[in-house]
């Protein structure tokens, strides 16, 4: 089994609500330093292991996970430990 970790955020020059409020927060309570957060999405897909993983997962990411017009995405693959 492996578990996929892809992380999801907007593109640069894309507005960032969150992000922006966040900040905000973040000076209001006096961390000043913070010159930009960009916030994003974090998701994790166990899967049966097979060959075309990597080529599967970015068919997920292109089809429903992210969206291309507004979203870069990375992803890692690596073994799922069992419990």
């Amino acid at each position: 089994m492996k578990k996929v970790t892809i992380h999801i955020a907007l593109k640069q020059g894309v507005l960032d609500p969150q992000g922006q409020t966040i900040q905000t927060s973040l000076h209001s309570l006096g961390f000043t330093e913070v010159e930009e957060v960009r916030t994003g999405k974090t998701v994790e897909l166990f899967l049966e292991d097979s060959a075309d993983i990597e080529a599967r997962v970015h068919e997920m990411c292109d089809k429903l996970l992210a969206n291309p017009v507004i979203e870069d995405y990375s992803l890692e693959v690596e073994e799922a430990l069992r419990t």
